[in-house]
């Protein structure tokens, strides 16, 4: 009983283990095919959702997304305003302290002069606590404590708020004599958003941590509006404004790396969208930033942990498609559902030109194997399968003692190669219109008006951030050249810089790196520079009709831009800043608007934010066009003009913003340029056709990969197969038949090696019976019969042999 058992365990484990050696695990042709329906139902499912209706917003995202990088314009425009200030105060005072002590009235009046930037300056005995010199708007010091004055923040920015409820931002220094006590220079300044053009809708506002307004601008036209709708409009919109600058407070607590994608760049700090309320169909949309460091790695920003966020609101019209979204959901469907009918057909070409045949030889293979003869083999009608089955037919006979038979060989230049062919261009019927020819848009695309008003009002932003940058720098010279000049050179000359002028430049070139050189020309011209620092100075011209800020070097690599302030007590001294190009470039450096340049009078581009050659004109007559066209004064002066340009199938949004405001920079006539290509919106056509491509390139990565597959495991291993088949028929017996993979194929490979080893086998058999003579069992062989094959041999190489030991 036990031994019949263990009989049977050991037939059911000879069982076990010919079905392993039969049954395909991960290759064969069934994992690629059955993939490649599966791919084919969820493109056509992602299809039909992606080319249907969209999701019901309140405005493109392009609108939002454009509203956030106009706040992150403001933010950076405020920030970099507040570190400017307190840059400014900390350097002036290390200046005057290395050098003689100075009235406090004079130093007020110096830094008046030199900076129109702060609403009102104190000067404070420490020691005693006396206001020793004020200028401008009265400064409360009921703020100033022991926290204020040491400690981790010692000297940091605060807020304060005034009797009047306005809240001034307080900037510190400390002013260090060795024969005095030391003194307390404090300049008071209005947080302000930046001043530029809102348009006739948006408004700004800056608010502090706990989601309190502390200045707006565009909502003081209420005393310009007619009817009561306007006002209602407008209380509605100073209320939406209170509600989400409370919302973009609390967000901007959270950490700026996670409130971003993994591995995404941009602005460094907390940015976002807020929709709001809708009124009289505008629904109120919201962008916010908090106030963040340039690089939080290299350099800390003093504005940055002041806790402010800016926030631009603008009401949108809705926008309803209606009728259009829902014959959009049809229109997805169909798509889909000419998908399935061709992925259907592509399947149905694979199964009966690949598949059907491969499992027929797989099937006829192992029962010729196993001895059965009786039937004739069941041959493919093309290809390699055609091939292969046409050499087991052959087998066949010479096992069953028919004769060599006619020589009848199937081959097919095209086979399975050309039944991928016939799949793939079935498939490509679908993919090619759909990624090349479906929802395909031209100069007909339509824009909305508020992209290119964000445009142009961003493009104004930039140019008054710049302009401010310019007259910092020319602001700076000013402050150095009265220092220079209020100790008659404080050592004279010196080219190499190591007397006191030259550690005063030094240190400002140190503190500023917008300079790339700074040198004191002196009133004579002759000679080099009485001192200087950085770079290798250029010449610089004493026209007087010249502005302050000019441009030469014309036919350089580069522009120089120059930046000159006389020095007081030293006739013709004039002391000269170069601005690095690099520097300007950087401020133009922002996402969403394209391609940014700054051109001249002339019309000659100064500084870019992408590759440019110095001193080359516009792309384009309409660039040109409009940059004359926004240089016009108008009214109080030049204003920014946007412009929608459509040439071809191609649509450009363009915008040109002129210098104008306050400083010295405000007549050099440069203007900002920008220009980007409508198709980077995300507006719902390019959105559309953005989807169509998509899908086309997923269903063409679908077909590399299942055909691809289909390719590497099954058909170029048929190839193979079927020469080493030809072979072993026409008598080749010594070359071995490895199989590559443990799938159908592997299992016909199989079964011919065992074909070939028992051949082999006979044919030596043979060789010894011719050698020694024994009684002829068998005294009229058939001359085209190999052998007798003794299934029974090699045991150990035979895997597929029956249960029953047969």
């Amino acid at each position: 009983m036990k031994s019949s058992k263990g009989a049977y365990a050991v037939r059911g484990g000879r069982r076990r283990s010919r079905r392993r050696a039969d049954m395909p695990l991960l290759g064969g042709i069934r994992p690629p095919i059955a993939l490649l329906c599966v791919l084919i139902l969820a493109l056509a499912a992602l299809t039909a959702k992606v080319l249907g209706p969209g999701k019901e917003t309140a405005a493109p995202r392009a609108v939002l997304s454009s509203q956030q990088y106009f706040a992150e314009d403001g933010a950076i425009a405020m920030r970099a305003s507040i570190d400017e200030r307190v840059t400014d105060l900390n350097r002036t005072a290390r200046a005057l302290s290395e050098g003689s002590p100075v009235k406090p009235e004079r130093v007020l009046a110096d830094l008046g002069r030199a900076y129109q930037k702060w609403t009102g300056t104190t000067v404070v005995d420490l020691k005693s606590g006396d206001v020793l010199a004020a200028r401008g708007e009265s400064i409360p010091l009921g703020w100033l404590d022991k926290g204020v004055l040491t400690g981790d923040r010692a000297l940091t920015p605060r807020m304060v708020r005034l009797e009047t409820g306005d809240v001034r931002l307080m900037t510190m220094a400390v002013l260090d004599w060795d024969d005095r006590p030391q003194q307390l220079l404090i300049a008071s300044s209005g947080l302000s958003v930046p001043a530029i053009s809102l348009g006739p809708f948006r408004t700004m506002a800056v608010a502090a941590k706990d989601g309190e307004i502390l200045a707006t601008a565009g909502f003081e036209r209420a005393e310009g509006l007619n009817s009561d709708q306007e006002r209602k409009e407008l209380a509605f919109l100073q209320k939406q404004m209170s509600r989400l600058s409370g919302q973009a407070a609390a967000r901007a607590e959270r950490h700026p790396v996670r409130t971003k994608e993994p591995g995404s760049r941009g602005y460094p700090g907390v940015s976002g969208t807020l929709v709001g309320g809708e009124y009289n169909g505008r629904t109120a949309l919201a962008g916010y930033a908090s106030l963040a460091s340039a690089n939080p790695e290299e350099k800390k920003s003093a504005a940055a942990g002041l806790g402010l966020t800016v926030v631009a609101l603008l009401p949108v019209v809705q926008q309803s498609d209606g009728e259009q979204d829902r014959g959009r959901g049809l229109y997805g469907l169909a798509v889909s559902g000419v998908l399935v009918l061709l992925g259907l057909l592509a399947v149905a070409v694979l199964w009966a030109t690949v598949q059907r045949p491969l499992l027929r030889l797989f099937l006829e293979s192992r029962r010729i194997a196993r001895g059965n003869l009786t039937r004739p083999v069941s041959v493919p009608r093309r290809g390699e399968a055609a091939r292969i089955g046409s050499a087991l037919e052959r087998l066949r006979q010479q096992l069953g003692g028919e004769g060599r038979g006619p020589v009848s060989r199937r081959r097919s230049r095209v086979g399975g190669r050309g039944s991928l062919a016939l799949t793939a261009a079935l498939l490509l019927l679908w993919c090619l219109p759909v990624g090349l020819l479906l929802n395909r848009t031209d100069g007909s695309v339509s824009v909305p008006t508020t992209m290119v008003n964000d445009q142009r009002d961003r493009t104004d932003l930039i140019a008054d951030r710049l302009r401010r940058a310019l007259n910092e720098a020319h602001a700076d010279l000013v402050s150095t050249a009265r220092l220079i000049g209020a100790d008659g050179g404080r050592g004279g000359g010196g080219a190499d810089g190591g007397d006191a002028t030259g550690r005063l430049l030094k240190e400002t070139l140190r503190t500023h790196p917008r300079y790339q050189a700074l040198y004191l020309v002196d009133g004579d011209g002759d000679g080099d520079p009485a001192a200087r620092a950085g770079g290798s100075p250029h010449a610089w011209d004493r026209d007087k009709a010249l502005p302050p800020v000019r441009v030469s070097g014309k036919g350089d690599r580069k522009p120089v831009i120059q930046a000159g302030a006389p020095v007081p007590g030293r006739e013709g001294a004039t002391l000269v800043g170069e601005i690095r190009v690099e520097f300007l470039n950087s401020l133009l450096a922002r996402p969403g608007l394209g391609e940014i340049r700054v051109v001249g009078p002339d019309g000659l581009t100064i500084s870019a934010n992408g590759g440019y050659l110095a001193f080359e004109k516009l792309p384009g007559q309409a660039l040109n066009d409009l940059a004359r066209a926004a240089a016009v004064r108008t009214g109080a002066g030049p204003v920014a003009n946007g412009l929608l340009i459509r040439k071809g199938d191609g649509v450009t949004v363009a915008a040109a913003a002129p210098f104008s405001g306050g400083g010295v920079t405000a007549d050099i006539g440069w203007t900002v340029v920008s220009r980007q290509n409508a198709e980077r919106f995300q507006i719902t056509p390019y959105e559309r056709e953005d989807r169509s491509v998509l899908a086309g390139m997923l269903g063409l990565a679908a077909i590399i990969l299942c055909l691809g597959w289909i390719h590497l495991v099954v058909v170029r291993p048929l190839r193979a197969l079927a020469a080493g088949a030809e072979k072993l028929v026409d008598g080749d017996l010594k070359s071995v038949l490895y199989p590559r993979y443990q799938d159908e194929v592997g299992a016909v490979v199989r079964s011919l090696e065992l074909l070939r080893q028992q051949a082999q086998a006979h044919r030596q058999g043979r060789a010894r019976r011719i050698s020694d003579p024994e009684p002829d069992l068998d005294p009229d062989p058939d001359p085209g019969f190999i052998g007798d094959f003794d299934f029974g041999i090699n045991t150990d190489i035979n895997t597929d042999t029956d249960t029953d030991g047969r």
